[in-house]
C-alpha cells in the first residue's frame, strides 16, 4: 500500500524546502504533524497541508489506521523559474530568478515494512550461504593449483626497473 500526494509550483525556493523535508522523512504521520507545527520556516504549512491530503487519500483507498502509516518516501524538486528584471546603475538590468518547488510525498503502511525486512532478511541469508559455498570452493582450488605455477618468482630489482621504463622498444 502507498499513497502519494504532489505539490507542484510551491513558490518556495527547493533548497529551503528541503530543509523541512529533512525533519520529517521516514517519521509517522503524528510525529511528522508535531514537528510541523513547532518548526519555524515558510514551507511548514505547505507540508502540513500536503501530508493530510496523502494520509486522507489512503483512508479512503485502503481503510488503513492513521497511525500505521509513516513517510515512506519525500523528495523535492526544482520547478519552473520566473525570471525578472531589476534596475541597476548606468541603464543596466540584473536578471531575477524566483525560484519554485515540486514536492511529492508517498506514504507507506508500517506492516509492509515489516514484511519486506522479513523477505529482505531471508534473501540475505541465501546470499550469505551462497557465498561461503563460493569461498570454500576456490580455496579448495587454490590448493591443487602448485605456488609455482600461480605467480612467477621475479628478484625485486628487476621488477623496479621494469616499471620505471615503460616505453615502446624500436
Amino acid at each position: 500500500m502507498q499513497s502519494s500526494a504532489t505539490l507542484r509550483n510551491l513558490r518556495i525556493a527547493p533548497r529551503k524546502v528541503r530543509l523541512v523535508a529533512d525533519l520529517i522523512r521516514g517519521k509517522s504521520i503524528r510525529e511528522a504533524e508535531a514537528i510541523l507545527r513547532f518548526t519555524t520556516k515558510k514551507g511548514t504549512d505547505s507540508f502540513s497541508k500536503l501530508l493530510k491530503a496523502a494520509a486522507a487519500a489512503a483512508k479512503l483507498r485502503f481503510e488503513v489506521q492513521e497511525n500505521q502509516m509513516y513517510i515512506e518516501k519525500l523528495t523535492v524538486d526544482e520547478g519552473s523559474k520566473l525570471k525578472r528584471r531589476r534596475a541597476r546603475s548606468r541603464g543596466q538590468a540584473f536578471e531575477i530568478q524566483k525560484k519554485t518547488s515540486h514536492i511529492t510525498l508517498v506514504l507507506g503502511s508500517r506492516e509492509e515494512l515489516k514484511e519486506k525486512k522479513q523477505e529482505s532478511k531471508a534473501v540475505q541469508e541465501a546470499q550469505e550461504v551462497q557465498d561461503e559455498q563460493e569461498q570454500t570452493m576456490k580455496d579448495e582450488s587454490r590448493k591443487q593449483i602448485p605456488r609455482a605455477m600461480t605467480r612467477k618468482e621475479v628478484p625485486k630489482k628487476e621488477q623496479g626497473m621494469r616499471r620505471m621504463f615503460r616505453r615502446k622498444s624500436i
